[in-house]
C-alpha cells in the first residue's frame, strides 16, 4: 500500500501572488520526482467548476451570505471525495488554491458568518481531511487591489469594498496565529522569486517526514 501523499493548500487575499507562487512551486515539487495533483477552490471538479460560475458571476449579486457558504462547502465536500482524498490515499502529492481556511477568511471574517457554522461545516463537509501545510500570502490589501487590477473584469468577490478584505486578511492571520505548525505566513510583497525561495524551504519538512 503507498505511504499517504502530502497535502499543501495556498492562502491569500486578492492580489497577493497566488497564480505565480503555484506555477513555481509546482515546478518545485515535480523536480523532487513527487507525483502530483493540483486542484482549484471552488472547482477541481466538473460539479465544483459549475458552482464556481455561480459563486463568481457578478450577475449573481442577490446570492446570500448562507448560501454563498454553503455553495463553497459543496464545491469543497465534492473535491475532497472525488479527488484529493484518492489521491492522498494513492501516495500523491496534492497542491490546492485554497482550501477551508478561505471559507474561516471570506465567508467568516469578509460575510460574517459565525465561526461555529464554518467549523460544523468543516467536520460535515471536509472528512477530517486538513492540510500538512498550508502557505499564507500575506500582503497590506491596498497593495494587493493595486495589483488585481489589472487582471480584467472583477468577479462577484472582488466587487468587494476594502474594509471587506481587511476583515479577510485579519481572518486569514487569526487563523495562522492559531495553528502556527500548520501555517506559513509569507510576506507577499517581496520579489516573486524571493516569495517562492520562503515557500519551498516551508515544504522541506514534508520531504523529511516522508523518508
Amino acid at each position: 500500500m503507498s505511504e499517504r501523499g502530502r497535502f499543501i493548500s495556498l492562502e491569500g487575499g486578492e492580489g497577493a501572488g497566488k497564480s505565480t507562487l503555484l506555477a513555481g512551486l509546482h515546478a518545485h515539487l515535480l523536480q523532487q520526482g513527487v507525483t502530483l495533483l493540483q486542484v482549484r477552490e471552488p472547482g477541481g471538479t466538473p460539479l465544483g467548476e459549475a458552482i464556481r460560475s455561480i459563486v463568481l458571476d457578478p450577475a449573481h449579486s442577490a446570492i446570500s451570505a448562507e448560501s454563498e457558504l454553503l455553495l463553497m462547502f459543496a464545491s469543497r465536500a465534492q473535491l475532497v471525495r472525488e479527488r484529493i482524498q484518492p489521491a492522498l490515499e494513492a501516495g500523491q502529492w496534492v497542491l490546492c488554491d485554497r482550501y477551508v481556511d478561505a471559507s474561516y477568511a471570506y465567508q467568516g471574517g469578509g460575510r460574517g458568518q459565525p465561526v461555529e457554522r464554518i467549523a460544523e461545516l468543516e467536520r460535515w463537509a471536509c472528512a477530517g481531511l486538513k492540510p500538512d501545510l498550508t502557505l499564507l500570502l500575506d500582503l497590506p490589501v491596498s497593495t494587493g487591489r493595486a495589483r488585481a487590477a489589472g487582471r480584467g473584469a472583477a468577479d462577484r468577490i472582488e466587487v468587494e469594498a476594502d474594509v471587506f478584505f481587511e476583515r479577510v486578511r485579519n481572518a486569514y492571520r487569526e487563523r495562522a496565529n492559531a495553528e502556527p505548525r500548520r501555517f506559513r505566513v509569507i510576506d507577499a510583497s517581496q520579489p516573486p522569486e524571493q516569495v517562492l525561495e520562503t515557500a519551498i524551504a516551508a515544504t522541506e519538512h514534508l520531504f523529511e517526514a516522508s523518508r
